[in-house]
C-alpha cells in the first residue's frame, strides 16, 4: 500500500465518523497542507461545505452557524499563522459553550523546528481553551489505525457537545503528497453500529434531601426574586413561567434569556430592571431576601450593582453541569442541575413569598411605569440609538433571530425589548464580549436558513468587514442594521468620557467611512433613513431582499449620551414620587 493510499483511507474515515457523529456543516479555509482533509470534506456526500478564505472570519462564521443550529460545526485550515487566526473565535465558543471542532493541519514532525515554511508550533496552540486537544498519528491504513482515526472522530464530536459544549483541537501532521485518492473502492471505510464513541449523559438533580435544604434555606423568605440570564435552552421559559406563578415571584429576564419572547406566560417577567436599578435609592428599596438565577450573568451592570449592593443576601446559581459565573464575587451556593427540571422539583417545595403579593405587585408597578416613559415615541419622528432597536423589535418578522453586538447595541435591546409574542431567538457573542467577529457570526448564523436580523455598531461593522463575502458568495438572506455613532458610542458612558484631550484618539476613535460604497462591493442593498417612519419602511423593505441587506442609522454620540441619561432620569423621578 502507497502513501497516497494510506493518507487517503485515514482521512476518509475520519471524516466519515465524524459525519456518522452528527457533523453535518465544516466551514473550510483553502491551503495547502490542509488538502487532504479539505478535498476529503467536499467528497463526502452527507457534509455541507462552507469556504470562507480568512480563518478569523471562517471561524466565527462557524461559531455563528453552531449557536443558531445548536450543532457543533467543525472548522478546517492550512498550517502555520492560518491556525492563530482561529484563537478569538476559539475563545468565545469556550465562554459561551459552543461546540466547535477545529482541525488544524501541520507540518509532520521531522520539517518542524527546523526552519521550514509555515511551521509553527501548533501543540496546544490554544491552550486551555479547547476542551480536549490531540496531536493525531501520521495516516496509516491499517485496520486499528483507521479505528483509531474513527475513534477520535467520534470522541471529538461527543466531546465537543457533552456537559459545558466547547471547542476541541485535533492537530493533523501531513507529509507530501497531499491528493487524496478519490477512486479507490470502499472509499468511506467499514462504519460500526452507531457513532465510535457513545456518551449517555443523564439529567441532573438535587435529590430530596438536598431539594428539602433548599426549601428550608427559604422557608422565611418573604421576598424572593429569580433571574435569568444568557442562556439557550428553549424549554426553560415554560419551567419558569410555572416557578414563578408556584412561588409568587418577580423574574428579572436578561434580553438573551430567551424568556422576552415566544408564547410562554409572561405575567411575571420584568424587562425593565435595567432603567430603574439605575438608581440606587430605588435599588435600596427592592432589597430581596434571595435570589436565585439560571443562565449566565445578565448584561444588565445595573443589576450588577444591585447584587453587589445586597451582598448578604442568598443567592442560588444553577448550573446545568459546572461552572462558576458569579462576578460580583457574592457568596453563592452553585446548584449543579438541569434547570428544568429543577424548576418542576422547586415548584413543589415554595416559599413564604408564595402568601405575599406586595412584593410582586412593587416589581411590576416599577416595570409597568418604566416601560411607559421608555416606549414614549420620540419628538418629531427623529432617529435615536435606543429608538432605532425599539423600530426593530415593531417591525421583525416571526419565527426569525436577532444577532445583537456587544457595546450599545446589547444594552439597548436590554433596554428596549420588551415582552412580545413573537417567535424570536436572541443570540449574542456574550462569552467574552468583544466586538471581533460580530459580521461573519451573523453570517453563520444566516446560513442555517433562519431569517436574521444582525445589530451592530459602527466599528464592530469595520472591525469585521470581510465577513460580507460569505453573503455574496453564498447568497445568504441577512438584514444588517448598522447604528453608526462614528466610533466607540460605549465609552461616552464610561469615565474615561471626563478626559477629553485623549477622549477622541484612544476611545471615541471616530472612523469617518461611507459603508455604502463597501456594501454596494458586496453586492449588498443600502439606506440610510433619516427619520423613525422611514427607519421602518427601510426594514420591513430589507426583509423582502434576496440577499446582504444594511441598514444604516447616523447618530450623534454627544447627543445619545443625553437622550439616555433624560430616560432614566424621568423614570427615576417618575418611581420615587410613586413611592411617595
Amino acid at each position: 500500500m502507497n502513501h497516497t493510499e494510506r493518507l487517503t483511507r485515514y482521512t476518509a474515515n475520519f471524516v466519515d465518523e465524524l459525519v456518522e457523529s452528527g457533523l453535518t456543516d465544516a466551514v473550510i479555509s483553502p491551503g495547502s497542507r490542509s488538502t487532504p482533509m479539505a478535498m476529503m470534506m467536499t467528497e463526502h456526500p452527507d457534509l455541507k461545505q462552507w469556504v470562507i478564505i480568512d480563518e478569523r472570519s471562517a471561524a466565527f462564521f462557524a461559531l455563528g452557524m453552531a449557536k443558531q443550529t445548536k450543532r457543533p460545526v467543525a472548522i478546517v485550515c492550512t498550517s502555520g499563522t492560518a491556525a492563530a487566526n482561529y484563537f478569538p473565535a476559539i475563545v468565545e465558543a469556550y465562554y459561551s459553550r459552543v461546540p466547535l471542532i477545529v482541525i488544524t493541519a501541520d507540518r509532520p514532525h521531522e520539517l518542524r523546528d527546523v526552519g521550514a515554511p509555515q511551521a509553527i508550533g501548533q501543540l496546544k496552540l490554544y491552550g486551555e481553551y479547547p476542551k480536549w486537544f490531540h496531536e493525531m498519528a501520521l495516516p496509516e491504513a491499517s485496520e486499528e489505525m483507521l479505528a483509531y482515526a474513527r475513534n477520535k472522530a467520534s470522541r471529538a464530536v461527543q466531546t465537543a457537545v457533552q456537559g459545558n459544549a466547547g471547542p476541541v483541537h485535533l492537530n493533523f501532521p501531513f507529509r507530501e503528497p497531499l491528493i487524496p485518492d478519490f477512486s479507490l473502492e470502499d472509499l468511506w471505510g467499514n462504519r460500526g453500529v452507531g457513532p465510535s464513541c457513545i456518551r449517555i449523559e443523564g439529567k441532573r438533580t438535587p435529590d430530596g434531601q438536598q431539594l428539602e435544604q433548599i426549601r428550608a434555606n427559604l422557608a422565611s423568605s418573604a421576598k424572593g426574586l429569580i433571574v435569568c440570564g444568557p442562556q439557550t435552552d428553549p424549554n426553560l421559559a415554560n419551567a419558569v413561567a410555572d416557578l414563578a406563578r408556584e412561588w409568587n415571584v418577580p423574574v428579572l429576564a436578561d434580553p438573551l434569556s430567551q424568556l422576552r419572547a415566544g408564547n410562554h406566560p409572561k405575567d411575571y417577567i420584568i424587562e425593565g430592571y435595567d432603567a430603574f436599578l439605575r438608581s440606587e435609592a430605588i435599588r435600596k428599596q427592592l432589597k430581596p431576601d434571595f435570589i436565585i438565577r439560571f443562565g449566565a450573568m445578565p448584561v444588565s451592570k445595573a443589576y450588577l450593582f444591585f447584587i453587589k449592593e445586597h451582598k448578604a443576601v442568598p443567592q442560588f446559581v444553577v448550573e446545568n453541569h459546572e461552572g462558576y459565573r458569579e462576578p460580583a464575587g457574592n457568596q453563592t451556593v452553585f446548584i449543579d442541575a438541569d434547570p428544568v427540571v429543577l424548576c418542576r422539583d422547586l415548584a413543589n417545595h415554595r416559599p413564604m413569598t408564595a402568601d405575599h403579593d406586595d412584593w410582586l405587585e412593587t416589581w411590576k408597578r416599577m416595570n409597568r411605569l418604566s416601560k411607559e416613559s421608555l416606549m414614549e415615541p420620540d419628538e418629531e419622528n427623529k432617529l435615536t440609538e435606543g429608538g432605532a432597536v425599539r423600530s426593530l423589535l415593531h417591525v421583525i418578522p416571526d419565527d426569525s433571530s436577532v444577532y445583537i453586538g456587544n457595546s450599545m447595541a446589547v444594552r439597548d435591546l436590554d433596554t428596549f425589548m420588551m415582552t412580545t409574542s413573537l417567535s424570536l431567538e436572541i443570540l449574542a457573542n456574550r462569552g467574552a464580549n468583544g466586538i471581533d467577529g460580530m459580521v461573519s457570526s451573523g453570517m453563520g448564523a444566516a446560513a442555517s436558513g433562519t431569517p436574521i436580523t444582525l445589530v451592530l455598531g459602527d466599528l464592530s461593522f469595520f472591525h469585521d468587514m470581510n465577513g460580507l463575502l460569505a453573503a455574496k458568495h453564498y447568497g445568504l438572506n441577512i438584514t444588517i442594521l448598522v447604528i453608526n455613532n462614528n466610533g466607540g458610542g460605549i465609552f461616552s458612558f464610561l469615565p474615561q468620557v471626563n478626559h477629553q484631550d485623549h477622549f477622541e484618539a484612544l476611545f471615541g476613535t471616530p472612523l469617518d467611512i461611507e459603508f455604502q460604497q463597501v456594501v454596494n462591493m458586496y453586492g449588498g442593498t443600502y439606506h440610510q433613513p433619516m427619520n423613525r417612519s422611514a427607519l421602518e419602511k427601510a426594514l420591513i423593505a430589507s426583509y423582502q431582499y434576496d440577499g446582504l441587506s444594511v441598514v444604516e442609522v447616523k447618530t450623534d454620540r454627544t447627543k445619545n449620551l443625553e437622550w439616555h441619561r433624560n430616560k432614566w432620569q424621568v423614570i427615576e423621578n417618575k418611581l420615587l414620587q410613586d413611592r411617595g
